[in-house]
């Protein structure tokens, strides 16, 4: 089995994901504002989308008739803990 830092590395792998994480940073968005500045389908957006959710870095949630993405910081969190400790002097 992956580990899922493994996952969400190779979720960030991606220039349109990270763009899509990059965004969410700002603030929650909709599926159509994500959309919007990315020049593919909106089958592609969700597949970004699921992979971004597979990798614990988002979560998506229904508002209304809308799809409300929200960033996980928790999940950048120990993503950035592993990279700190990187950094540890090494014995």
């Amino acid at each position: 089995m992956t580990d899922l830092l493994s996952i969400m590395y190779g979720a960030l792998a991606d220039p349109t994901r990270r763009g899509i994480v990059e965004r969410l940073a700002v603030a929650d968005r909709t599926v159509a504002e994500l959309r919007r500045p990315l020049a593919m389908s909106a089958p592609a957006v969700s597949k970004h989308l699921r992979v971004l959710e597979a990798a614990a870095l988002i979560e998506r949630r229904r508002a209304g008739r809308h799809r409300l993405c929200k960033l996980r910081r928790d999940a950048l969190v120990e993503a950035r803990r592993w990279l700190d400790g990187l950094d540890a002097p090494q014995e």
